[in-house]
């Protein structure tokens, strides 16, 4: 197992650790996908880095193979020729380029191996990534979805407290209620006004009566001084 494999493994168990005590899962998510993000684009600038590296150690590996054939085709026709100093000249730069070819060859092998590592590395990541990005989305709806009820349990508390919460029957009962008692208050109130008009009506009755009284006691009296009605 590769170092980049051992510290993404320990960072996603950190996540885990830290989402079951997290109050907001969605940003801590947001957190890890964009440190997950930065490490693709690492991963793919280094990718290509290698994969350049590999080519380049390809076309040496080629060259020193390509070389090494050129020198036994020269070492060949120098002996043909009868030139056998050429010829031992030509086998030894043969030789050199053998060497060479075998180097590269096996560097390009093994930068080969990295590359495929790290190709493998980035799938990974980008599986992962594609994962936590969807099971984001599903948790986001999910707190998207309680911050709604909350807020509609917000406004049902508002708009409702002041009533007790009651059904409609028992708002409509007190206002029945209410109006009852305006009604008994009017009624009060027209008693007491006829009440009142009945009192002056009295009133006037017994004044009168007083008046009659002293009327005709006036009369008398001038009768007695002599006047005639």
């Amino acid at each position: 197992m590769s170092i980049m494999r051992r510290v993404r493994d320990m960072t996603v168990a950190t996540l885990n650790e830290r989402l079951e005590k997290a109050e907001d899962p969605v940003k801590l998510i947001d957190q890890f996908l964009w440190s997950t993000r930065e490490e693709i684009i690492g991963a793919e600038k280094l990718y290509q880095q290698c994969a350049a590296h590999s080519n380049h150690l390809r076309a040496q590996w080629l060259q020193a193979e390509q070389l090494k054939e050129k020198r036994e085709q020269q070492a060949i026709i120098a002996l043909k020729a009868g030139e056998e100093h050429v010829a031992r000249i030509a086998l030894m730069e043969k030789a050199s380029s053998e060497e060479r070819s075998a180097q590269y060859r096996e560097l390009y092998e093994q930068a080969q191996q990295g590359t495929r590592d790290l190709e493998e590395q980035l799938r990974e990541l980008r599986s992962e990534y594609q994962t936590v990005y969807e099971r984001r989305e599903y948790f986001a709806a999910r707190m998207e979805s309680l911050r709604l009820q909350q807020r509609m349990n917000e406004r049902y508390a508002g708009n409702h407290g002041s009533i007790g919460q009651q059904q409609p029957n028992g708002m409509f009962r007190k206002l029945e209620d209410r109006i009852s008692d305006m009604e008994l208050e009017a009624r009060s109130l027209r008693d007491l006004r006829k009440a009142g008009q009945e009192f002056i009506s009295e009133a006037g009755f017994t004044l009168q009566n007083v008046i009659e009284r002293e009327m005709e006691q006036l009369k008398r009296k001038l009768q007695q001084e002599g006047w005639k009605p």
